[in-house]
């Protein structure tokens, strides 16, 4: 995973230490401990000491401008003045999580009680004081137009640094979005009006730059691979793949030969993504590329560079986001129910993400592409059983949202047909999941990764101000 740069800065109140010996140095704890838990998330925690005082704002705000965060925390570690935080959130012009983290789950009134000197007694109130300042924020920002949200609990509270890590996770898929380079191989299937895509729009959202690439670029390297890149790819191939014994020596050679041409396509563009289709006339001299490109496509796709068929601009979006969440992210279309067992299977002809399958990952010789030309190797898995997502990058009437559904791959019987074959179990069950999901507005393909990711997700939607729609 990519390392996120996330800005910390605490809130205080400079009247209350002169007033309260000690408080000063506890709260400045508490927000030390908050950083170092962030660093074990794999990311560079820009941490700014207790901010007491709109001067020391300035400072503040000049740290963690320079250090370009993504994300701003902001621990507000007793009542602090709204004045003293909003020129920090309005500089940074990034999205705001306020910290509402007391001590413990509550206080220990006993204690304080008996403390005997309301001066002390109030020092340890005081280090309990956050969530005064919360509807004080919230107030202001809402009338400024700062985008935040809030996560309340306490130190030792296991949904607090759940919630905590979700968003770091969310930062870092959008900073990787914003990186990412993606190719597009080819053209749209003609006529499948779903998967057709507004680019710019796609860029505008994401960030992602768009390359396109041509087949000519591809053929040159599938023409250029030597016999020692054939030998080194095909051994590559029977150690990430279990190789069918049917798959023909000469289908082997050609698939190796284009998944060379594949990689050097992706190292010339500095690619994080692709999405490929061709078709041209029959016989044509780049048919034997696009009838060669699973096995290839699959093996990049298990690196964290997803391919998606059928120039599905907006799913290989979605397999991206799923990549960078380290949930894997497969190419994949629902096709038939299972009524008695209430599950729905999807699958697809491939790319596979090999990194997520039950077993190991088969190679197998598939003796016609349905709806497309030609013949040749193809990829046969199911996603590993357990937990999964499913996301879809859709377009609809107001632009650009998330689509996004948690469910379970099951075991049971799929079709050994050469695709990625997968049963999924939905809490609604598999008529509402299915009306549900379509009425949405989705393309018809969509990425799975395995776990529960959907919390993600939607903050994901949140920190790139796009709606997220949860099934």
């Amino acid at each position: 995973m990519k390392t996120v740069k996330i800005g910390l800065v605490g809130v205080g109140l400079d009247t209350y230490w002169g007033q309260f010996e000690g408080l000063e140095k506890k709260l400045i704890g508490y927000q030390q401990e908050i950083a170092e838990k962030m660093r074990d998330m794999d990311a560079d925690i820009i941490n700014v000491p207790i901010i007491d005082n709109q001067i020391k704002a300035k400072k503040a705000l000049d740290i963690l401008t320079d250090n370009k965060v993504e994300l701003l925390f902001v621990f507000i570690s007793t009542y602090a003045l709204s004045s003293t935080i909003l020129p920090i959130v309005q500089g940074c012009k990034v999205p705001v999580i306020l910290l509402n983290i007391q001590p413990t789950s509550k206080i220990d009134f006993d204690y304080v009680n008996g403390l005997g000197d309301r001066g002390k007694m109030t020092g340890e109130w005081l280090a309990y004081c956050q969530a005064c300042s919360v509807p004080e924020y919230a107030s202001v920002f809402n009338r400024s137009g700062i985008r935040y949200d809030i996560v309340t609990g306490f130190l030792q509270d296991d949904n607090v640094w759940r919630q905590i890590e979700s968003w770091i996770n969310a930062a870092r898929v959008v900073k990787g979005m914003r990186e990412n380079r993606m190719g597009i191989l080819g053209h749209y299937y003609t006529g499948m009006l779903d998967v057709y895509t507004d680019t710019t729009l796609q860029s505008a959202t994401f960030g992602t730059y768009i390359e396109q690439l041509e087949m000519c670029e591809l053929q040159h390297y599938y023409q250029s691979a030597t016999e020692e890149e054939i030998k080194l790819k095909i051994r590559e191939f029977y150690s990430e793949f279990n190789v069918n014994p049917a798959c023909e020596q000469y289908e082997l050679e050609r698939a190796a030969r284009t998944s060379i041409a594949l990689d050097k396509i992706v190292e010339n563009h500095s690619l994080g993504s692709m999405a490929y289709y061709y078709e041209g006339m029959s016989g044509n001299d780049y048919e034997n590329l696009v009838t060669s490109v699973i096995a290839g496509n699959t093996l990049l796709t298990g690196k964290g560079i997803p391919v998606a068929g059928e120039c599905e601009v907006k799913n290989v979006q979605a397999m991206k986001i799923m990549s960078l969440l380290g949930a894997g992210g497969s190419f994949s279309e629902p096709y038939t129910v299972d009524f008695d067992e209430d599950v729905v299977l999807w699958g697809h002809d491939g790319p596979a993400h090999f990194a997520i399958s039950e077993n190991k990952v088969e190679l197998v010789p598939l003796p016609v592409y349905h709806g497309k030309p030609g013949k040749g190797l193809s990829i046969q898995m199911s996603v590993k059983h357990g937990d999964v997502t499913l996301l879809s990058v859709c377009e609809g009437k107001e632009g650009v949202f998330l689509l996004v559904a948690e469910g379970e791959s099951v075991a049971g019987k799929t079709l050994m047909i050469g695709n990625t074959n997968s049963r999924y179990k939905f809490a609604c069950g598999t008529r509402e999941f299915i009306n549900r999901w379509s009425k949405a507005g989705p393309s018809h393909h969509c990425a799975i990764g395995i776990g529960h990711v959907a919390d993600d997700i939607e903050k994901i939607g949140f920190l790139l101000n796009i709606p997220v729609v949860r099934i």
